[in-house]
């Protein structure tokens, strides 16, 4: 589905009519293409005094082929006040103590605050508050959410910014994420707080990181799922594409496209967990990466809803998850190193007027995702969820026009999402590079205004 208001406002007269009226400026976003480098142009690096990860982080830099900043040439120039363009500005706040040390935030951003290129990328880093050793220490770096959430909405330009909380020891699990978030994979993640834990690492070809990993991906026929079962496949992993048997010409179209297998299966009925063990079991011995995509709605206020409706929607969306995991788990058909990612929706964090079963069952995937990792962790399975905001899909093309617009421009983008979008972030987090990141609920919205 084409934003052709977006069109629009990328041509001439578009531009100066959005300029001239104050209207919503939709930038165009770097998304990746394969073969793109990790950032097109230098990267500022910076740390507060007795920052523990401007080192590595510096040693991950340069092994990745990102040029590094010299700060002495990226100071104001004398003559225009002037800073030489930066493609990121990465800033490691763990040195920061104390609530006065805050300032050295704004020495390190204020300079640079208009010195990034469009579709910049900014990423602080900072320790977990849990695991700080004092009040004082705590509140600092609680506040740089608060820092990075107002960048993500001030710089514009299709830039955006994110809190990473690194904890003690988890030094050595960050390059996945790293480069995630530099890359054009992230263009519609903004305003997240990302959390990595330690965990073992291991070698990780970046250009084909699922290589010999079995995914499997429900709700495959289509839109997001089909999307998602493109981009594991072009990192490497064989994917088991899965969905109903009402769905099936489409999902075999999938399948045969990606180079994987095609599975039809409604997963409401009593034997679906058993028969999909079963399957997996048979052909391929166990599932590395698990993506509960499947999910349906069924839209009513509260008080006008079906029982049915209400039923049919948690089942789908949430309780057929739990049986899954649970005999899948019970049969040892997750390894150590598995993955496990659900899909949530920002409506599950914000709620939604008319979709009470919907936005329940997605508040459920974070529960789940919050309960299940400290217990997965110990198999070393981790398990994340995506959130996404506005998405292009035939879904969305449904909704009525005036709702449909507000969706789009209701973000720091201002303008819907992609099934790519929400498909890179899930990729991101099946990556074996990603074994520090686990419990984690990421937005994939713009930074919707929408929730938190």
């Amino acid at each position: 589905m084409s934003d052709r208001y977006a069109s629009f406002a990328h041509t001439g007269p578009g531009r100066a009519l959005v300029k001239r009226l104050g209207l919503p400026d939709p930038p165009k976003l770097r998304r990746y293409r394969p073969g793109d480098p990790l950032t097109h142009g230098p990267v500022r690096l910076d740390a507060a005094s007795g920052g523990r990860l401007v080192e590595p982080l510096g040693k991950l830099l340069t092994a990745a082929g990102v040029e590094i900043s010299d700060p002495a040439t990226t100071r104001p120039a004398e003559d225009d006040g002037r800073v030489p363009p930066q493609a990121a500005l990465l800033y490691d706040a763990t040195g920061i103590t104390d609530s006065a040390g805050l300032r050295a935030l704004y020495d390190f951003f204020h300079p640079l605050a208009r010195a990034l290129h469009p579709s910049g990328r900014v990423v602080v880093f900072g320790t977990p508050p849990e695991s700080c050793a004092t009040p004082r220490e705590a509140t600092a770096q609680r506040a740089l959410e608060g820092l990075t959430r107002s960048i993500g909405k001030e710089f514009g330009r299709g830039t955006t910014a994110q809190l990473v909380y690194v904890a003690p020891g988890a030094e050595r699990a960050v390059e996945s994420t790293l480069r995630f978030l530099l890359s054009g994979r992230s263009a519609y993640v903004s305003g997240q707080v990302i959390r990595i834990g330690p965990a073992e690492v291991p070698e990780v070809d970046w250009d084909r990181p699922l290589d010999g990993r079995i995914a499997l991906v429900t709700g495959a026929a289509r839109g997001i799922g089909a999307k998602v079962a493109e981009v594991l496949a072009a990192d490497g992993a064989q994917v088991v594409a899965l969905d109903v048997p009402a769905a099936g010409d489409a999902l075999a179209e999938v399948a045969n496209a990606v180079g994987g297998t095609a599975v039809q299966l409604d997963l409401t009925t009593p034997d679906a967990p058993l028969r999909l063990a079963d399957h997996l079991a048979d052909r391929h011995g166990r599932v590395d990466v698990l993506v509960h995509n499947a999910g349906i709605t069924r839209d009513k206020t509260l008080g006008r809803m079906r029982p049915d409706w209400w039923d049919s929607v948690l089942e789908v969306n949430l309780t057929s998850q739990e049986r899954i995991n649970d005999v899948l788990l019970d049969r040892g058909l997750i390894p150590a190193g598995g993955r496990l990612i659900g899909v949530s929706s920002i409506a599950g964090i914000a709620g939604n007027r008319g979709q009470t079963n919907y936005a329940t069952s997605k508040a459920g995937v974070i529960g789940l995702v919050h309960s299940m990792a400290p217990v997965l962790a110990e198999r070393g399975i981790t398990v994340n969820a995506v959130a996404p905001g506005f998405i292009e899909t035939r879904l969305t093309a449904r909704i009525p026009l005036v709702l449909r617009e507000a969706g789009r421009r209701m973000n720091s983008m201002a303008q819907g999402g992609l099934p790519v979008d929400v498909a890179q972030t899930i990729a991101w987090f099946a990556s074996p590079g990603s074994a520090g990141v686990t419990g984690n609920v990421v937005r994939v919205c713009g930074q919707s205004l929408l929730g938190a």
